[in-house]
């Protein structure tokens, strides 16, 4: 674990004597941000000797409950664990009023116990380290669609896709639409301004399949942690940005039932030590060729998709995302150059081969995510895993083995998986069960509008 060096916090508050206060965050595992607004005078401080959070801040459901069975609460007496900031982690928020700073820590190993089972990042770290003892270095880029909307709700109280520069709310989907990037050009303007500042490597905007829909392209790296904590810092970025312009920034997988669900595509090959694709290899090499490096990686991901799908789907809305013809994926299926199937090799240059992951909803924690996906790759290499024949045309109606579209049965897999005590730890494993077994009874329990609508007067 690489935390900060005091030199950077001294440079920091050099360079920007404007800014007053410092938004330190750490990511729990939901993916949500949790942490405290500090004073300037404070920084320095969390560089040298950290800063303590309570043990709960890593046992709490998306609503920000705690979940006791995840002993991380009384069991522990909600003891301080220490934290410790990132390297290259203290950056500007520019979208705020007021300059401010950001900083983002991580458990300690030791000192952070015993919340530091919880700490998704190392959960992530871990799986990097094992895929490089075996000379294996991972690759990564983070793509994230997200809706813009509206905070006043329409009539029937439904969220709307916020109303665009010409004062009109769209209607129609307008796929790759340049009109309706120019419609949002003062939100993308701020949005890749404040990219800038904390040097995210934020590239093309796209107009998504439905209206109010966007996606915004980060940059692979040759370090996969890094890809992933710039994800992070990039969804909480998307979110302050659009929270200036009076709007928010949804990262639901499916926010409406009738339109595009949004889904987070992580993009991974494996490179040596130096820096070269392993996974470099010619179109026709791939389509019923030989046993390829890029081949078990698919094996893998594909053996163990069942098994990892409550991470890369942790919410009960994640699983309305899956339906025929909606560009997200329905089975264990792979290709080339094909959206329908859940693990993409796309096109291009032999020395760009890698694989699309398609399967998680824009609502999974990336750490989490590229975790089980960099463990399941780990799988299929160990084990020479092939994953049979490459879909070609509509996989959808190819699909061999679908996946299971629904919450319950994808947390009783999980907790039954002995592969997922291997890859994500047996001790984080429990945390996250605990969190996500509390969100389910919460969430079948809850009685809302379609209840009342379906039952209140024909029951």
């Amino acid at each position: 674990m690489h935390f900060a060096n005091p030199q950077e916090a001294r440079d920091f508050l050099a360079q920007h004597p404007e800014v007053r206060l410092i938004e330190l965050m750490l990511i729990d595992a939901n993916g949500i941000p949790r942490g405290k607004l500090l004073h300037r005078d404070e920084l320095l401080a969390i560089y040298e000797t950290g800063r303590p959070l309570p043990s709960s801040i890593l046992s709490l459901t998306i609503q920000g409950e705690d979940v006791e069975e995840s002993g991380l609460v009384w069991e522990v007496a909600d003891a301080d664990c220490w934290t410790y900031p990132l390297a290259g982690s203290l950056i500007l928020q520019t979208w705020r009023a007021n300059p401010t700073g950001q900083v983002q820590v991580s458990m300690h190993p030791t000192q952070g116990a015993p919340a530091a089972a919880g700490d998704p990042r190392h959960v992530l770290a871990r799986a990097i380290e094992r895929l490089k003892v075996d000379g294996y270095h991972p690759v990564m880029a983070v793509e994230l669609e997200f809706y813009l909307l509206d905070k006043n709700r329409d009539a029937n109280g439904r969220p709307q896709p916020a109303v665009q520069a010409n004062g009109v709310r769209p209607q129609a989907p307008q796929v790759y639409g340049v009109l309706e990037l120019e419609q949002q050009q003062a939100f993308l303007d701020d949005l890749y301004s404040a990219c800038e500042a904390q040097g995210l490597p934020v590239r093309t905007a796209i107009s998504e399949y439905a209206p109010g829909q966007l996606e915004l392209t980060l940059e692979h790296r040759f370090d996969a942690l890094q890809a992933v904590d710039e994800g992070i810092r990039y969804k909480r970025l998307v979110k302050g940005v659009a929270n200036k312009h009076g709007l928010i920034a949804c990262f639901m997988a499916k926010p409406f039932g009738d339109l595009a669900g949004s889904g987070l595509h992580m993009h991974v090959s494996l490179a040596d030590a130096e820096g070269n694709n392993l996974m470099a290899s010619e179109l026709s090499d791939l389509e019923g060729g030989p046993g390829t490096l890029l081949r078990h990686a698919i094996g893998g991901m594909m053996a163990t998709l069942n098994d990892a799908l409550a991470i890369f789907c942790p919410n009960a809305n994640s699983y309305r995302r899956f339906q025929a013809n909606s560009y997200a994926p329905l089975a264990k299926s792979w290709g080339v150059n094909n959206r329908t199937v859940s693990f993409r090799v796309p096109g291009g240059p032999a020395k760009s081969r890698h694989v699309e992951h398609r399967i998680c909803g824009a609502d999974a924690n990336p750490y989490l995510a590229a975790a089980a996906i960099l463990a399941g790759i780990h799988h299929g290499i160990k084990n020479q895993i092939d994953p049979g024949e490459a879909i070609v045309g509509n996989g959808y109606e190819q699909a061999r083995e679908t996946l299971p579209t629904d919450w319950l049965t994808a947390l009783r897999t999980l907790e039954q998986s002995a592969w997922a005590k291997e890859a994500l730890g047996e001790d984080f494993l429990k945390i996250y069960l605990a969190i996500k077994w509390e969100e389910f009874r919460q969430f079948v329990s809850e009685v809302g509008e379609q209840d009342w609508r379906w039952y209140l007067v024909h029951a």
